[in-house]
């Protein structure tokens, strides 16, 4: 994946190398999958479930979820329970009703029957122009909205818009590592 916008000279250099890093981090991930087919794609060569069509496809999931959040606030990453079901029953596996944002996560990390590999790297292309978009045009990198509740976040926390960029980079950049290991062991091949 290449970067679908290049920074301006009139964009501050801030921007210019948040956009950078997130297109490097972009680039090592979507290398892994050079050269494979829908089925390469969506094998677990190792012991977990992790898949390289799985793994573009949460990312860019994240990737699509942090931007909203940038624009729309905590109401971008609800994390909404079933009435009568806590997150200790989550975690424990005996919720009577999982939340579709926990569902949409776990077939995010899948390739799923109707998924192809030039599709999940279209959809990626699309969320990384419009996360450009976003970056290029967002008024102030240090405008905070509250974290959503979630047990992951903590309480009264918020984040700005740099800090969800710089997290962005670091989820892409960390999966892209996991991506290279499951193409190593898919081929023998390195991405790198």
């Amino acid at each position: 994946m290449t970067a679908t916008t290049t920074p301006s000279a009139e964009l501050d250099s801030e921007r210019a190398d948040l956009l950078a890093e997130l297109a490097a981090a972009r680039s090592a991930l979507t290398k892994t999958v050079r050269g494979l087919g829908d089925q390469q794609a969506g094998e677990r060569p190792t012991v977990s479930a992790l898949c390289l069509g799985g793994l573009i496809k949460h990312v860019a999931a994240i990737e699509e979820g942090w931007l909203r959040f940038v624009l729309e606030g905590p109401s971008a990453l609800r994390f909404d329970l079933p009435d009568g079901v806590t997150w200790a029953d989550l975690a424990a596996g005996t919720a009577r009703e999982i939340p579709q944002w926990a569902i949409d996560n776990q077939n995010n990390f899948q390739m799923l029957p109707g998924d192809t590999l030039a599709g999940i790297l279209q959809r990626y292309e699309e969320v990384a122009a419009r996360s450009e978009e976003i970056i290029t045009t967002v008024p102030d990198l240090t405008a905070t909205h509250p974290l959503p509740e979630a047990p992951w976040n903590e309480p009264g926390a918020a984040h700005s818009v740099r800090r969800v960029l710089m997290h962005v980079i670091a989820e892409t950049a960390q999966h892209a590592g996991h991506a290279d290991l499951i193409r190593e062991s898919l081929d023998g091949q390195k991405s790198t």
